[in-house]
């Protein structure tokens, strides 16, 4: 056999197993995962040096904000950053962008722009947004539009449960429950960030009245104001109208394990729901938010040191299926603790270049799990969620030939000052751990090595439509 390209050397890791192959590459495709004893031949040929070689990484949840907020984030920094952590597709949601994806025509726009400088293959989320109000130029709901958006073949359909502004209004019941009427019939999917809007609004706003605040203070309120029983009345909700309609539905970002038991419940019964988690959500508690600050501010907040820990048991048992960076840019000086107090500071995390570094010393160096876990949350779970498997997420014969070369004992620490991304404040900034990707590789082609990304492989990054609805269930 003579192939394109050949991995020899390395140690493949699937969801249940760890083994010895050669792999075969022909036209950006897996062709053939061979015994070491077999003599395969290639016009190239990479020795992984026994290291482990991991599927490509699905990292299903980001935010790289182009177009709109390119002075935050664009396709091609964030997915440079994205290529160098070992991930291969990233799925990106349709916020923050001007506009935001929630029709046919702004689907386009965004296709046109990020396709020529992504670095990574990538998926898009659509937008479902509510009724805001009756001023000239408010965004009204975009249920009209969602059946195009779902023949363009975006991934799902994200919409806010939260005070969100009126550049992504968010939903009411009334509105989740049509658009789950209206994509059923398409075991279309769609996934919610879960926080109550009204205890949200009337909590913040009590919040802010407070004066003469120490920091602290004012971080206690803000973790106070986002408390679970936000997350969890909204989640119970959308669920509840999942189980009227029968439609698909995903929490996004799951924070904390009364909420994730809610969602297990809703599994048990029968119900057509899947959640995520991230890593922020496993690995830091509420005491890092006072420690970083505005660096570390996200929605839903950092929970207490005992709910980090019982949440972990939700992802053992597959409740929480999948795993998200969830990274929400800001520019610097929307995370300066200097110049703004929680209150003013963006709300979200530069988290993407790191993703898979975290979430592998996490779970193997931190809790001793397997390597196998990382092609389940990061693999195969959220390529068939999403549709994605039959082309990603997986070691197959026909696959993309998606793949990451990955040391598990190289150290790394963050240093801020290096990342890839537009933004360099982030809240990892001297976070230590063991393991890293040595190199990336998106269908048959070197992306990043050795810690940086090619330049060659700018725009290279395909559009990746869905192969199938769904095939978790």
């Amino acid at each position: 056999m003579y192939c394109d390209l050949v991995v020899k050397n390395g140690r493949l890791v699937s969801a249940n197993r760890i083994f010895e192959a050669t792999i075969a590459i022909n036209d950006g495709k897996f062709v053939a995962f061979a015994s070491p004893t077999i003599d395969i031949k290639g016009r190239e040929v990479i020795d992984a040096g026994g290291n482990l070689i991991f599927p490509g990484v699905i990292d299903c949840h980001a935010h790289l904000n182009e177009p709109g907020f390119e002075y935050r984030e664009d396709f091609e920094t964030g997915s440079r950053a994205a290529v160098v952590a070992g991930c291969t597709t990233l799925l990106d949601m349709p916020l923050n962008n001007n506009p935001s994806l929630l029709n046919k025509d702004s689907f386009s726009r965004k296709l046109d722009a990020v396709s020529r400088h992504s670095y990574v293959d990538f998926a898009l989320w659509g937008g479902l947004v509510g009724d805001y109000d009756d001023t000239p130029g408010s965004i009204k709901n975009n249920l009209n539009d969602v059946l195009e958006l779902q023949k363009c073949g975006v991934v799902g359909f994200k919409g806010f449960t939260c005070p969100n502004g009126n550049l992504f209004p968010a939903v009411n019941l009334g509105n989740i429950r049509q658009a789950l009427e209206i994509l059923k019939p398409y075991n279309a999917l769609c996934g919610f960030h879960c926080e109550e809007y009204g205890q949200i609004l009337e909590r913040e706003k009590a919040a802010k009245a407070h004066a003469r605040q120490s920091n602290n203070e004012k971080i206690r309120d803000f973790l106070d104001s986002h408390d679970v029983w936000a997350e969890y009345v909204a989640t119970k909700n959308v669920l509840d109208m999942c189980r009227a309609t029968g439609g698909r539905v995903h929490i996004c970002h799951v924070s904390h394990p009364m909420v994730a038991q809610a969602v297990k419940d809703a599994i048990a019964e029968g119900l057509p729901v899947t959640a995520e988690t991230c890593p922020h959500y496993l690995k830091y508690s509420e005491n890092f938010l006072f420690e970083k600050g505005a660096p570390a501010k996200c929605t839903p907040p950092l929970r207490k040191h005992e709910e980090v820990e019982a949440l972990w048991s939700y992802v053992l048992d597959g409740t929480l299926s999948c795993v998200g960076s969830d990274h929400s840019p800001a520019a610097d000086n929307e995370k300066n603790n200097v110049k703004m107090d929680i209150w003013q500071a963006w709300g979200g995390l530069n988290s993407i270049q790191f993703f898979l570094p975290i979430v592998f010393d996490l779970f193997v160096h931190k809790k001793n799990l397997s390597p196998t876990w990382i092609p389940k949350v990061l693999g195969i779970n959220p390529a068939k969620i999403f549709g994605l498997y039959g082309k990603k997420g997986a070691f197959e014969v026909g696959f993309d030939a998606d793949l990451v070369i990955f040391d598990p004992e190289m150290p790394w620490k963050v240093d801020q000052k290096k990342l890839f991304t537009k933004g360099h404040i982030s809240c990892f900034e001297g976070e230590e751990g063991k393991g890293a990707p040595i190199c990336t590789i998106i269908r048959g082609k070197q992306v990043a090595r050795a810690g940086y990304y090619l330049e060659s492989a700018k725009g290279y990054g395909e559009f990746v439509h869905p192969v199938s609805t769904s095939n978790y269930y």
